[in-house]
């Protein structure tokens, strides 16, 4: 029999922590201040609502309606004789490469913590920081154990159960990790001189708005809506087949979309305001939770206790994508083979883990491996598949999916979506599923693609 959550608040919960991920705190809060602040957050709003949500609904319905993980579910929804559910095996491996190397980040993020927690990072100008981080990623050793902790961790939690252990451990996880947030940025708000940081992370800014160019404003929107809910690889699908049809499909896709715009959102009042206080420069990417945030609390009073709390807040966050992601990869395992879900935890853990290794070896060993263009590393290539490739064709493809006749169809997807109570999804939006969502995915994949090689 289909496992199923044990609550509406567990759904909601386990789909926004694997929605919510590094991403939501080192990229969201950097291209909101660089791209215009307030004005940023609307149009990406606006996307949110036009392609993010839409094809949350589809994956949900699909989900729903099938009771399985998302290679049988094309195979039970499809037309007799027709091929969607090859897609399924390409998506299912999206999975298990993303995993390879999102444990190996959340295994920096949990040695940080660590650091953090004995005060190895205390007193230290940017530089030390910097050597430190550099320490980190040239040592295969701590590399590999910080992510070799995280995989056992996620096996343990997924291998308890579905109700007994990835949704209750979720709601514990994810609801501290909200409170840390609330917690984080009020303090960081009434630091003396963090006005300065929160006028430039969300007052509109027609300056930086059009010295950025609207196509790239626009563009950067785009994507952050699109890949903030890890929509095109069954890993929002499976949650969909967990629960029962006494709420409309679209009413908690808006829950969750809104709950993963909170964290990000939360993120940079953690962030800018912190960094304005005390004069350092709130650049993006791996520089700015290794070694720029571990300065502006070193600079800070009690300072110590508030990065600690930082760190594991972001480590909750990378942990719920582990631990969404993981179940995923569990179900395909118990749908496909009829396996028992203690075992097939520990075998694809083992898989994930022997996996990973090539990532932390990428940054030292085998740094001399430089796939796709110079200057990468393999993780580069890894993510390249999953967010060059996967998720955005696995999300062109399950909008065709949901639309076509040739696919599930619109009639179909409309049934599903809308029953049980709540918000509805209109006929009258069937041009704009069928024509234009695929449109914009697919732009999506083309453009990408150009501009990740030019």
């Amino acid at each position: 029999m289909r496992e199923k959550l044990g609550s509406r608040l567990g759904f909601i919960l386990l789909s926004a922590g694997c929605a919510i991920g590094i991403g939501n705190v080192w990229r969201f809060p950097y291209i909101t201040g660089l791209y215009g602040g307030g004005l940023f957050v609307l149009v990406y709003l606006l996307f949110l609502v036009i392609l993010g949500i839409p094809v949350l609904t589809m994956e949900y319905a699909v989900g729903r309606a099938s009771r399985v993980s998302i290679y049988p579910a094309y195979r039970k929804l499809e037309p007799a004789g027709s091929k969607w559910h090859v897609f399924g095996w390409f998506a299912m491996a999206g999975n298990y490469v993303l995993l390879m190397f999102y444990s190996v980040v959340s295994g920096w993020i949990l040695h940080y913590a660590g650091m953090m927690f004995s005060g190895r990072l205390s007193n230290g100008d940017a530089d030390s920081l910097s050597a430190a981080f550099g320490e980190m990623m040239s040592s295969p050793g701590i590399l590999i154990r910080s992510m070799l902790i995280v995989m056992v961790i996620t096996v343990v939690v997924c291998a308890a159960g579905l109700q007994n252990g990835v949704e209750r451990i979720t709601k514990v996880m994810m609801t501290t990790l909200i409170v840390l947030m609330v917690i984080l940025g009020v303090n960081s708000i009434m630091l003396p001189g963090g006005a300065e940081g929160l006028k430039f992370y969300l007052m509109p800014n027609p300056d930086n708005f059009r010295d950025q160019g609207i196509g790239n404003v626009v563009y950067a929107a785009l994507t952050q809506s699109f890949f903030t809910l890890s929509l095109g690889m069954g890993g929002m699908e499976i949650f969909g087949s967990y629960i029962g049809k006494d709420k409309s499909l679209a009413g908690e896709a808006v829950i969750v979309a809104a709950l993963d715009t909170f964290v990000a959102i939360v993120a940079g009042l953690i962030i800018f305001p912190a960094c304005f206080a005390y004069g350092i420069p709130a650049d993006s990417g791996p520089g700015l939770i290794f070694v720029t945030i571990p300065k502006v609390f070193d600079n800070m009073p009690q300072g110590r206790l508030w990065g600690s709390l930082f760190f594991v807040f972001l480590f909750f966050a990378a942990l719920s994508t582990m631990i969404g992601v993981f179940e995923n990869i569990i179900s395909f395992s118990v749908d496909l083979a009829g396996a028992d879900r203690k075992k097939a935890a520990f075998i694809n853990g083992i898989i994930i883990a022997v996996g990973s290794v090539p990532c932390a070896l990428g940054f030292n060993v085998l740094s001399f491996i430089e796939p796709l263009k110079a200057g990468n590393c393999i993780m580069d290539l890894e993510d390249f598949y999953v967010s060059n490739l996967v998720l955005p064709v696995g999300s062109f493809l399950i909008a065709l999916f949901c639309t076509s006749k040739y696919g599930w169809g619109f009639e179909n997807y409309l049934k599903e979506v809308n029953i049980g109570e709540g918000l509805k999804v209109s006929p009258a939006l069937r041009f704009y599923f069928k024509y234009i969502l695929p449109l914009i995915t697919g732009f999506l994949i083309v453009f990408g693609l150009y501009k990740y090689f030019a």
